[in-house]
């Protein structure tokens, strides 16, 4: 089990550290120094998601050279603006990308591989696209 600590520093800024010691600057907007807390959601998910994708394509001995998630998020209107929609937009690059192949690398991550969308699927529509960049 991890363990995740938020710090306050001040004003509107915390430092949330992780169970590895790592850490990450957060705050609400007009602070100006550090990540939204909601939109650390969107990244912790683009950021699991390419975990996974990494992983899977090298285990099908794919060659992947570079790889940007885009994530945007549609949050209810009103408190607690819940996330509804979050889409993903994948650009990859890499020798012997196929659409069948990536494609069913991102089904695998999102459907079975990554925590953060199966904790997110019952409260959010996750949907996604991608492109393969030429070689």
């Amino acid at each position: 089990m991890g363990t995740s600590t938020v710090r306050w520093v001040g004003g509107k800024s915390f430092i949330g550290t992780d169970s590895t010691k790592h850490s990450v600057v957060i705050s609400t907007p007009d602070a100006g120094i550090g990540m939204k807390p909601s939109e650390l959601l969107l990244v912790a998910l683009a950021s699991c998601t390419a975990v996974d994708l990494v992983e899977i394509l090298a285990k099908k001995h794919t060659q992947l050279d570079c790889l940007e998630i885009s994530a945007t998020g549609e949050q209810d209107a009103d408190p607690p603006w819940a996330f509804r929609k979050i889409h993903l937009c994948y650009s990859l690059g890499g020798r012997g990308l196929t659409p069948k192949n990536v494609e069913q690398a991102i089904r695998l991550s999102e459907e079975k591989y990554c925590s953060v969308a199966a904790t997110l699927r019952g409260v959010a529509e996750i949907d996604f696209n991608y492109e393969i960049l030429p070689e």
